[in-house]
């Protein structure tokens, strides 16, 4: 699993947001956010990392290191 996986995981564990929920904030499909975080999409758009971190009040660089 990639660093991006394992943090996205992390941080929406954190918290204590579904995947679902993160998706709906973030205005990206559900199965965007569960192929990420599987490790099935390494390289998802600048605009989707922004999205997400932005919901999980991180920067764009702490999610991806």
């Amino acid at each position: 699993m990639s660093n991006i996986s394992n943090n996205l995981r992390k941080l929406r564990e954190i918290k204590k947001i579904s995947q679902e929920k993160l998706a709906r904030l973030a205005d990206v499909s559900n199965n965007t956010i569960i192929k990420i975080e599987a490790g099935k999409n390494q390289n998802p758009t600048l605009d989707t990392l922004k999205k997400v971190a932005k919901i999980l009040e991180v920067s764009v660089d702490e999610l991806i290191k």
